[in-house]
């Protein structure tokens, strides 16, 4: 398996080698950077080369990097049923940037980019219907970037007197803390004292 992602890694940069900036095998996986113009075109031709022939789009996901000057990574997932390959294609944008949808040469990929897009707030341009899908419409922020509070910026509740579920500016009756004392994953650096009667 090595040495036949190793052919189709050598195949991607000499017949692409406009798109592919680098690559990498890992955990019997292949994972190719591109540059972020060329995604389309390069998604149509994993998809219709026939050394290639990756006609499933399996998911689309992000990562935040807010220390970078292109902050998102994009990665696609690919597989190829007719040659039993998966790939993994990433290219990286920055948050004043849009990427290109593929739409055109993956349909599925309609719902994909709307969760990308609602949980990190990268923007795909020629996206038909590019709004939140797994938030509320009036939601505020984009809950998986790195600098989202972890509590968030408003909590709902039904209001009993109104009728009708309302927004509230989230209040929290302690400062947030960090519990893990004794915690199992860290290892237990102290002893609680005994209590007398429990067993």
């Amino acid at each position: 398996m090595p040495e036949a992602l190793q052919e189709l890694a050598d195949l991607l940069q000499t017949r692409r080698d406009d798109a592919v900036q680098s690559y990498a095998i890992r955990n019997g996986e292949l994972c190719v950077h591109i540059v972020p113009t060329q995604l389309v075109s390069f998604m149509e031709f994993l998809k219709q080369d026939s050394g290639t022939r990756f006609s499933t789009l399996i998911d689309i996901t992000a990562v935040d990097y807010p220390e970078r000057e292109k902050r998102f990574e994009v990665v696609y997932h690919l597989l190829s049923m007719v040659n039993n390959f998966r790939i993994r294609v990433k290219t990286e944008i920055a948050v004043d940037r849009a990427m290109a949808s593929i739409i055109s040469v993956f349909p599925v990929a309609n719902w994909y980019e709307r969760e990308v897009f609602d949980m990190y707030g990268v923007v795909f341009t020629g996206h038909p219907d590019l709004r939140r899908l797994l938030t509320d419409y009036g939601f505020r922020g984009h809950p998986l970037r790195k600098d989202f509070p972890t509590t968030g910026y408003v909590e709902l509740r039904y209001d009993e007197v109104e009728k009708r579920v309302v927004y509230e500016p989230v209040s929290l009756v302690q400062e947030y803390r960090q519990f893990d004392f004794m915690s199992p994953w860290e290892g237990a650096k102290y002893i609680l004292p005994e209590i007398e009667g429990a067993k």
